[in-house]
């Protein structure tokens, strides 16, 4: 399945950015450095219960075994110490990095309920795109009857675009549907 999403892209993707960009250099083209799924359960009661399950719920998702991330200091008032375990993240690149995003964005985005596209609004200045994600029951691997509890994710594309405009070029090429696409010029009001 990557391998057609990657191949998609080198026949397809790359001439027509190459073309809407007007760019003569094959290396100017922007491209998909990396995905970061990261998830964080640290308001959760049961900290190391909730931890298990998502990074199971992670690992399922994304097939690959995801890291523990940690609090950097102690927080009184959220019950949250320092180096406590409350999350997990997991970055994709290559083959499996194709694979997740074609899911992600033909399977799983389109499972949303009352789905009209993503916001262009969420890229960071540099190029990169974070999507947040409400619930882990989007994604075809999960087994509904499963599910201890929902686990949100956010997902951060990693582009070596330098600009946004650039960055959202290439997820649109790419079939990422932003909400913007979508929109028709208003018809004109009759007098």
């Amino acid at each position: 399945m990557a391998v057609e999403f990657y191949t998609e892209y080198k026949e397809r993707v790359v001439p027509a950015l190459k073309e809407k960009l007007g760019v003569k250099n094959p290396h100017q083209i922007p491209f998909i450095k990396k995905v970061v799924v990261n998830t964080c359960v640290g308001s959760a009661t049961d900290v190391k219960q909730a931890l298990e399950d998502a990074k199971a719920e992670l690992a399922l998702i994304t097939g690959q075994k995801p890291a523990e991330t940690r609090a950097k200091k102690s927080i009184a008032n959220f019950k949250l110490r320092g180096e406590q375990a409350i999350g997990a993240k997991v970055t994709l690149r290559g083959a499996r990095m194709y694979e997740f995003l074609e899911r992600l964005i033909k399977t799983a985005l389109p499972r949303i309920r009352d789905f009209r596209g993503i916001s262009p609004k969420a890229f960071d200045g540099q190029g990169n795109y974070t999507l947040g994600v409400a619930d882990q029951s989007i994604f075809p691997e999960v087994e509904l009857d499963k599910i201890k509890r929902n686990v949100g994710f956010d997902i951060t594309i990693v582009t070596s675009a330098t600009t946004n405009a650039d960055a959202k070029a290439l997820l649109s090429e790419m079939g990422v549907p932003f909400t913007d696409k979508a929109k028709k010029p208003a018809a004109p009001k009759a007098a």
